[in-house]
């Protein structure tokens, strides 16, 4: 019983490492710049499948079906321009990281600049006005002396008068009235 385990054992890790094996890609190369070529091809390209993966760190089945077609166009001799158009051709801008600017794209490139901007205006507005209110510069001013009424004038000044005199004594500025 113990060595059919260790047969089962055997034969299953040789079978995991046939599949490990079987994900590594080999392509040939005419020269050491075509191989430069389709290296920063497949690291600027975009998984369709994967939502935020470049080709060189998928593994999905489209992405082997898209490093395979790189490699073709580049052993054409297609440069990295006629391989990115004919990527978008058939994937739209999605395959790239660096979508066109166009009218169908703007919202992306000129969207987050504008916002930045819109956001930077209105902290500074905000913060001139709160100085300007805090210095007393803000357009409004308060007469508080003409605000009050001849009895409420002579409440006051009673009021004060008594605070000036019980300044040492007790704190209590109600009036006689107020107290009953």
């Amino acid at each position: 019983m113990t060595l059919v385990g260790l047969l089962m054992a055997c034969l299953l890790s040789f079978t995991m490492s046939l599949s490990a094996h079987a994900a590594i890609e080999v392509y040939d190369f005419d020269s050491v710049q075509q191989e430069a070529q389709y290296r920063g091809l497949i690291e600027e390209l975009r998984c369709p499948k994967c939502q935020n993966q470049n080709l060189a760190g998928s593994d999905a089945p489209i992405a082997q079906d898209l490093k395979q077609k790189t490699y073709d166009l580049i052993k054409e001799g297609r440069s990295d321009t006629e391989i990115r158009a004919y990527m978008q051709e058939r994937y739209g801008d999605f395959i790239t990281y660096k979508p066109p600017v166009r009218p169908s794209t703007w919202i992306l490139w000129f969207f987050p600049p504008l916002l930045l901007i819109v956001l930077v205006i209105g902290w500074f507005w905000q913060s001139k006005r709160s100085q300007r209110v805090a210095s007393g510069q803000s357009g409004v001013i308060i007469d508080s002396v003409a605000a009050l009424s001849a009895a409420e004038k002579a409440e006051l000044d009673r009021l004060l008068s008594l605070s000036n005199k019980n300044d040492n004594n007790e704190h209590d500025i109600t009036s006689t009235e107020d107290k009953k």
